[in-house]
């Protein structure tokens, strides 16, 4: 990207001038663009009547599914709009017909909230959770999985880059496995879409879940599911209501097709319009190219940390994005976030305890998780180092 495609891109986006948010990972500045789409339709809402403003902008709203499917190479049928990343992914994984014995592989460093729903499911049903270690990168070890797989292996549930650090698990390769033995392959994209190159054909996955609100730059409070058609119409949905199923007889009804079934009649328009119009802007500009801006900004920052006094980078794997995890000697995650905080710098703290076999296992009980985007600059991430600097000189 060009200077003055960045500075485009910083203008567009009001928040880069009173915050350094290195929190994209938690919730990214929104462009005006999206910002307008919200509020504009709130408005009509509060002028019109919400069913009225709903209709009057019905194309608009139904856009959301070409954006969606664009954006990872799907089709518009094979899209679920869902209030978070979460939901998505809970009504993918409870969906599945799994039951006593059947084992579900996933990684080291899966994202706490899918572990607890494992657990549930191993304490409801009776179904085995068994780990794939790492390899001595870090990352989910492709092998492993591959020698693990057994007849009762029902799915492989993986976090594509977990939310504690920069490591960027392999997809495809994953992928590769699961589509050899026929095993469902659900993966969690919160961090990776907006980010990342994402294509589900290529990646091979049959389910993946994704949210608004961090590197898409959308709304808190939006998120989406895709699954691929021919398993969508086999699934049967952990609940129904009047969207996603029709009551054809007085003790019949059907499911919506494909990705519609996982859906609820109830939803946030305003926030659907405004997740379609962030998808809308990051496709306008490129995904390879915010990808590649994306990670060259967070080897820089990595570098830039390395050379501080003090400071232990926490990243693991063979590619790492712009997450960027590390430890300050002698200071607590949450003075360092703290502090940084009065100076209108934003970071967050990744707890250890949420990821019991990743950061515990390595001996950190929190991290600060700093998380660019194309939007920020190399001048903030020096800005940046210098407010880390004076850490250990005060």
């Amino acid at each position: 990207m060009t200077p003055q495609e960045v500075a485009r891109f910083r203008a567009e986006t009001r928040g880069t001038q009173h915050v350094l948010h290195f929190n994209n990972a938690g919730s990214s500045l929104t462009p005006d663009c999206v910002h307008d789409a919200v509020v504009g339709h709130l408005e009509r809402e509060r002028e019109i009547g919400g069913y009225e403003a709903k209709a009057e902008a019905s194309a608009a709203i139904d856009s959301f599914y070409a954006e969606a499917a664009g954006l990872i190479g799907a089709a518009p049928d094979e899209i679920a709009y869902v209030e978070n990343a979460t939901r998505a992914w809970d009504m993918a994984f409870y969906s599945l017909p799994l039951g006593a014995g059947d084992v579900i592989l996933t990684a080291a460093a899966e994202y706490s909230s899918n572990y607890l729903a494992y657990l549930q499911i191993a304490k409801r049903k009776g179904v085995v959770v068994r780990i794939v270690p790492d390899d001595a990168s870090g990352q989910t070890d492709v092998a492993a999985l591959r020698r693990m797989i057994d007849g009762r292996t029902r799915l492989i549930s993986i976090t594509h880059i977990p939310t504690h650090g920069g490591l960027v698990n392999p997809p495809a390769e994953i992928g590769q496995v699961a589509r050899a033995h026929g095993i469902p392959y659900l993966l969690d994209a919160c961090q990776s879409v907006g980010q990342l190159q994402v294509d589900v054909r290529a990646i091979g996955c049959d389910m993946l879940s994704a949210t608004g609100r961090k590197f898409l730059r959308g709304p808190r409070g939006t998120g989406f599911l895709y699954v691929k058609r021919d398993l969508a119409n086999r699934m049967d949905p952990v609940f129904v209501d009047l969207h996603s199923a029709d009551w054809t007889a007085d003790d019949a009804y059907e499911l919506a097709p494909a990705a519609r079934r996982f859906e609820n009649w109830e939803c946030y328009y305003a926030g659907k319009l405004g997740l379609a119009e962030a998808m809308r802007y990051a496709r306008s500009i490129g995904m390879d190219r915010i990808e590649a801006r994306v990670l060259a900004l967070g080897a820089v920052l990595r570098r830039q940390l390395a050379a501080c006094p003090g400071m232990t980078l926490t990243d693991t794997g063979e590619m790492r994005c712009g997450i960027v995890t590390f430890v300050a000697a002698g200071r607590a995650a949450a003075e360092v976030h703290a502090r940084l905080r009065q100076q209108a710098i934003n970071v967050s703290v990744s707890s250890g305890e949420r990821a019991r076999f990743d950061l515990l296992r390595r001996g950190y009980r929190d991290v600060v998780r700093a998380s660019l985007h194309y939007y920020n600059t190399e001048d903030e991430i020096l800005r940046f180092c210098t407010a880390i600097r004076s850490l250990n000189r005060d």
